[in-house]
């Protein structure tokens, strides 16, 4: 093992995405020639030492960082769920449906999403790809250019406000000296396609004023699908532009564009999931299909204002426009509450996160204060038409027809914050942090007929979220700690959108699903790699559940209690010059507390009893992948995946069966002076398991199942050349 090399770097910290420390790394020789023929380097142990002197072995919180390059290597670099499967606690799936996005959820927060993600908080360079109500999306993080992403979980999470079960943050890379071209392709199964450019560099070390440095990335991505109907193409750029204005002070402009076209395959019934998994029996019936276009950009400043503090602002503004086809009969979209089976959104959203830090001293205690003000907003125009043109008195699907819902809607939350951090004792460091955050909802309907009334209404919640963590260092190299914290998410607006009475206006009597989390964890160096286990529970009460799903309408209410405990586990070793081990277990228990009826007017069969798994979740999830990477010449990799069931309802009256999928990879990577050139190959569920990827929970027409493909290959290259 070589010595300790120091890197200044931002890590996800409590409350503040992007704040500055010093990363200790304990490195191994070079594992593999990097982009441009660099060779980069094995990170296996971390220590975060924060400005003034402080510092503690490890974060005392569940946090994984896993690094760029281990998310690309011989990869297709089109989805976020390709890269992170060592990191416990984290349930990332490929539903096979780019018109969806991923299925993702932090110990078991966001499984109830059928599209896109919730209770989850994700960042994208410290802009949030979550709305003030918790839907967000992955679609726009752009894997060529991720320098790293970190997953946070357990009390700490509940710092970032409203759905914040866990906070995936992405950051993308910084430019640097040489400048450097890449260009890079994959072709795989399915007429899957991914061609991608980077430009990256900078014109000084950062250190003196008007330093710039750049990242610019592009990359189009087509694919034919798995499954029938389930098309698509992608078209992702992503920015970062840095400059240091004075020796105190540095400015980063950050932008990201992205378009989408994909069709929507659906879910299947289990009997279609058996007859032919690959089949979309609504989807072309339907012409359903979704595109999305979002651009976003956001400017940060950072200004040391003297040895003790300094000031960050962070800035930014998006818009996003969403258009989706649905599969709803025409009988039904007749209904006068049915919205319709065409979704049509416009979002404009911004936001500015203002954050101080001072560093000191109370008597002999070494003391950390940072504090802000949060601010995001969001403006909806939510527009609904029926899926369908009638022609003849029979229905032209896919095509949009008349109006059936216009509304506006405005969300916004403001959080002040403030954290510290006290070092009590040699062994012994106290973190603190509090939270109070306010989410507020407006809607306004325009699209008012005799059989639909006004759905107007506003809603207001608010939430103090404390949190507290004590470490105390064992020995060098092996930390435990214990923390505590509480957490809260609103309902989105969707979920706010109708009543179970059938009354109009919002759904004001929701009140926010609070949680109470307890974690005992412990993380030791061994050797040149690194161990981690979290023993934990969360106690949740007022869980949101499905009330009634009627004429078009489904609408929501607070049934009872759950509870979320389980085990994790984590090793990251690095042995002898070229391998490198990653494995990872969880295993979740989580279940309803008590007998759970939606609709208060439950029949004894329709009763969700105590003790019924929450849906969405897998008991056990296992991963391991070992790698073999020298600088150069031939490479290798194997890794294996372990799924147990997941219920499809609350009922647990379905279920995907547990599954066990491996994958091989292999390349040889050439460096000439400036050029490398890396050449690979992979195949995936090598031994064929047909098996469930995901499933769309509580799906009204019992069509919970989103197959996985077969046995399926790819293969790519990647050129990069060094301007020196």
């Amino acid at each position: 093992m070589t010595p300790l090399k120091t890197k200044t770097a931002f890590l996800l910290t409590p409350m503040f995405l992007l704040q500055p420390v010093t990363l200790c790394i304990a490195q191994s020789a070079p594992l593999a020639a990097g982009p441009g023929g660099k060779a980069s380097q094995s990170t296996t142990i971390m220590v975060i030492q924060r400005p003034g002197g402080l510092s503690e072995l490890y974060t005392p919180a569940s946090v994984s960082v896993v690094n760029g390059e281990d998310l690309r290597g011989d990869r297709p670099r089109v989805n976020l769920s390709e890269g992170l499967g060592s990191v416990p606690g984290l349930q990332i799936q490929n539903r096979q449906n780019y018109a969806q996005d991923l299925q993702l959820s932090v110990r078991g927060f966001g499984s109830r999403s059928t599209y896109g993600v919730s209770g989850v908080r994700i960042y994208v360079d410290g802009i949030p790809a979550t709305m003030p109500d918790g839907q967000g999306q992955t679609s726009n993080i752009d894997l060529n250019s991720v320098d790293k992403i970190e997953v946070l979980r357990g009390p700490y999470s509940a710092l970032y406000g409203n759905a914040s079960g866990g906070v995936v943050n992405v950051e993308s890379q910084t430019g640097s000296q040489p400048d450097t071209l890449e260009a890079g392709t994959y072709y795989g199964s399915y007429g899957t396609w991914r061609n991608s450019v980077k430009a990256s560099g900078a014109t000084g070390d950062g250190t003196r004023a008007g330093d710039v440095n750049y990242s610019v990335s592009a990359s189009r991505f087509t694919t034919q699908g798995y499954r029938d109907h389930s098309g698509a193409q992608k078209n992702l750029g992503n920015a970062k532009l840095g400059v240091r204005l004075d020796d105190a002070s540095t400015l980063t402009l950050m932008f990201n564009s992205l378009s989408v076209d994909a069709n929507d395959p659906g879910g299947l019934t289990e009997d279609e999931w058996h007859d032919n998994p690959r089949q979309s029996p609504r989807g072309e019936q339907y012409d359903t299909r979704k595109s999305i276009d979002q651009t976003q950009a956001g400017l940060r400043y950072q200004r040391q204002m003297s040895d003790n503090d300094e000031l960050s602002v962070m800035a930014y503004h998006g818009e996003r426009h969403t258009t989706q086809y649905q599969s709803i009969p025409m009988a039904t979209q007749l209904s006068p509450t049915q919205s319709g089976g065409v979704i049509v959104l416009e979002r404009k959203y911004q936001g500015i996160d203002t954050r101080w830090k001072h560093e000191g001293s109370m008597g002999p205690v070494p003391v950390t204060f940072t504090g802000g003000l949060d601010y995001e907003t969001m403006t909806e125009r939510r527009q609904g038409f029926e899926n369908f043109i009638e022609q003849d008195g029979a229905p032209d699907y896919g095509e949009k027809g008349d109006q059936r819902r216009n509304e506006k809607n405005r969300m916004w939350n403001l959080d002040p914050y403030l954290q510290t951090t006290w070092k009590l004792a040699p062994r012994w460091t106290l973190d603190a942090g509090l939270r109070y955050s306010t989410v507020n909802f407006d809607s306004h309907d325009y699209y008012i007929t005799a059989g639909n009334g006004n759905d107007s209404g506003s809603a207001r919640y608010h939430k103090l979220l404390p949190m507290g963590s004590l470490n105390y260092a064992l020995i060098p190299g092996w930390n435990l700690y214990f923390s505590a914290g509480r957490g809260f998410e609103t309902p989105t607006i969707d979920e706010l959108s109708y009543r179970p009475d059938s009354l109009p206006g919002l759904n004001t009597g929701l009140k926010p699903t609070t949680s109470d989390t307890f974690e005992l964890g412990t993380k030791k160096r061994i050797g040149n790699g690194l161990v981690t286990a979290a023993l934990f529970q969360t106690n949740t009460d007022n869980e949101l559940v499905v009330a009634q799903s009627l004429g078009g309408r489904t609408s929501y209410t607070n049934a009872g209690k759950t509870r979320r405990r389980g085990v994790e586990l984590s090793l990251d070793q690095q042995f002898t010059l070229n391998w490198q081990l990653k494995m990872a277990w969880t295993l979740l228990d989580a279940t309803y507390r008590n007998d759970t009826c939606g609709s208060g007017q439950c029949s004894a069969d329709e009763v969700v009893p105590a003790g019924n798994r929450l849906p969405g979740i897998a008991r056990n999830m296992g991963y391991a992948s070992l790698q073999w990477l020298p600088e150069q010449g031939w490479h290798a990799g194997a890794e294996i995946r372990y799924m147990s069931d997941i219920q499809a309802n609350d009922a647990n009256t379905a279920q995907a069966p547990a599954y066990t999928v491996t994958s091989l990879d292999t390349g040889y990577r050439f460096i000439w002076d400036r050029w490398s050139l890396d050449l690979f190959s992979r195949v995936d569920n090598l031994f064929d398991r047909r098996y469930v990827g995901s499933v769309i929970v509580n799906e009204g027409n019992g069509r919970y199942f989103e197959p996985s493909p077969g046995r399926n290959w790819g293969g790519g290259l990647n050129l990069a050349y060094r301007f020196e």
